[in-house]
């Protein structure tokens, strides 16, 4: 059979399933404990002498439906699921970094993975450099001796700055680093790391992939070898592993992923023509527009620029204020991914962990507003745009 196309993969996966009684949909294992027929298979497990499930923070079949469908899409070898986004994150750096190493990361990111980078892993010992990453002379200046991983998001959140992943996966392999990339903002669907000579790649699945505001879960992408060393280690012994109902919701919201996307990329490029031809927009940022340096990237790293779009209103901060809280159908909340438009603040609320000047550094301003497009009629966003730039 030829290689499936990814909308079909989204829908049925692997085939890691048979139900006795032939269910379309893979039943939900909720169960914490797995039972043993005898004494000799359960020593047999827990030696790793035969396949099979002990417990469910070690392993669970739905869980595991899930992992081969990313890893599948991402065209990874394995994966490992997690507990949150965040979970993703620090299971994909803690797993393989310990005292004395040292981390190269974006100087813009998340703001809990900038927190978790700038604030914790020094505790531990973990050095941590911050760096522009579109300039590959400012990362070589990075390199150190302990240097052993390179870790960034792209598009970077909130500002939209796409990064050249041939560059930074060329630069890794070069110098030996375990390369890291969040890949929530595009999906498996939009881009593929892996094909860039990424190591490992991370998504928050509470975006996208589920797709309806109603789960909190991580994925790790990578090889058998990593991801061996994620579950066995931080995952294991930490615990930051995926619930089977989650990963239930998941497995079911990834059916429609295809669908979801090519509506979020299609409204979200309408949004960003409106906004870029306001009189009340300073700038705005989004990989769609000709006027975006990453457009450069669309078609060949990037299939299209995604449902995420970053904009400055003319005006004072109270102007952006009044702008949020004049909206009637966009949603003021954080995340992205849903079916709701949602619409924010980064400076005082995602990406609050960063200073002021920590902020100026990432390119983050005060006046900055994030918009995750949603999937409701692009007409009907514009117009609630437009009302709500009646009261600026």
């Amino acid at each position: 059979m030829k290689k499936l196309h990814d909308q079909t993969n989204c829908i049925h996966g692997p085939n890691h399933f048979e139900d006795p009684h032939g269910a379309l949909t893979a039943p939900l294992y909720q169960s914490s404990t797995f039972k043993f027929e005898n004494a000799a298979q359960g020593a047999a497990r827990f030696a790793g002498e035969e396949a099979g499930y002990i417990y469910t923070r070690l392993g669970n079949p739905t869980t595991r439906e899930l992992e081969e469908k990313l890893a599948q899409l991402e065209e990874m070898e394995d994966a490992a699921a997690t507990a949150t986004g965040m979970g993703a994150v620090s299971a994909s750096v803690l797993s393989f970094l310990q005292q004395g190493d040292h981390l190269i990361a974006s100087s813009a990111l998340y703001g809990c993975s900038f927190a978790l980078f700038a604030h914790m892993l020094p505790k531990f010992g973990i050095e941590v450099s911050f760096v522009d990453m579109t300039d590959l002379e400012a990362i070589k200046a990075a390199l150190k001796p302990n240097s052993k991983m390179l870790f960034a998001e792209t598009p970077i959140n909130p500002n939209m700055t796409v990064l050249d992943l041939a560059m930074l996966g060329e630069f890794a392999q070069d110098n030996g680093l375990i390369s890291v990339i969040d890949n929530t903002f595009m999906t498996p669907l939009l881009q593929k790391p892996k094909h860039f000579g990424i190591d490992i790649v991370i998504h928050s699945a509470t975006k996208y992939l589920n797709g309806h505001g109603d789960v909190v879960a991580g994925v790790v992408c990578g090889s058998k070898e990593h991801i061996e060393t994620i579950k066995l280690t931080v995952l294991k012994d930490i615990g930051a592993t995926i619930s089977p109902h989650d990963a239930w919701l998941i497995n079911r919201g990834l059916k429609t992923l295809h669908v979801r996307m090519d509506r979020h990329c299609e409204s979200a490029q309408k949004v960003a023509e409106y906004l870029e031809s306001h009189s009340k927009v300073e700038r705005v940022y989004y990989p769609g527009l000709a006027s975006h340096p990453g457009h450069r990237f669309i078609g060949n790293q990037m299939k299209a620029a995604g449902g995420v779009i970053a904009f400055e209103i003319k005006g004072t901060l109270t102007d952006g204020e009044q702008f949020i809280n004049a909206t009637k159908l966009c949603t003021l909340a954080v995340s992205l991914g849903d079916p709701e438009t949602l619409i924010q603040h980064p400076a005082s609320m995602t990406h609050s962990p960063y200073t002021a000047e920590e902020r100026l550094a990432a390119g983050i301003s005060d006046g900055l507003i994030r918009i995750s497009v949603g999937l409701e009629a692009a007409e009907d966003i514009i117009a609630d745009l437009e009302n709500a730039f009646l009261c600026i």
